[in-house]
């Protein structure tokens, strides 16, 4: 049975511990597979923060291309959905939100940068199923509700 690896934190606390249990500090980090210097910074963010300092922090990496305001309108054009007579298509895809996003922000995207940045503003790439913009939803419940229960698949 393969057990995972123990998280980072929890090497740095068993560092600490044994530095405070008296082994030697290069011994103590070395047995925690780190450097003296990991143990010490280890050590110091303990001490400033307690428990919680030993987790890993968030790295900045590189910012948005899109303001927390362009984000939002974004995210509330897509939720409104497309309108074939203003964007020519039924159903949004990633392309065609590449394309509005460079002519309404002036800027670019890749198919999978779009896709992570929809990810992070907590929307799916799944789309409903799409609709005849001429379909009349009334005429469609009264089909529904003409059907017999035969041809609609009910096995009561």
């Amino acid at each position: 049975m393969s057990w995972p690896p123990p998280s980072r934190a929890a090497l740095r606390l068993l560092a600490i511990a044994n530095a405070l249990e008296g082994v030697p500090r290069a011994e103590a980090a070395r047995l925690a597979g780190m450097e003296r210097q990991a143990l010490r910074d280890a050590v110091l963010r303990f001490n400033a923060e307690g428990p919680e300092g030993l987790h890993d922090r968030r790295r900045p990496g590189r910012r948005e291309r899109l303001s927390a305001g362009q984000q939002a309108a974004l995210k509330a054009h897509i939720l409104r959905g497309p309108r074939p007579e203003r964007d020519g298509v039924s159903a949004f895809r990633l392309v065609d939100l590449c394309e509005h996003v460079e002519r309404a922000y002036g800027v670019r995207y890749s198919v999978w940068g779009l896709s992570a940045l929809l990810k992070r503003l907590g929307l799916s790439r799944q789309k409903t199923r799409p609709s005849h913009p001429k379909g009349d939803p009334a005429a469609q419940a009264a089909f529904k509700k003409a059907a017999p229960r035969e041809a609609s698949g009910y096995r009561g």
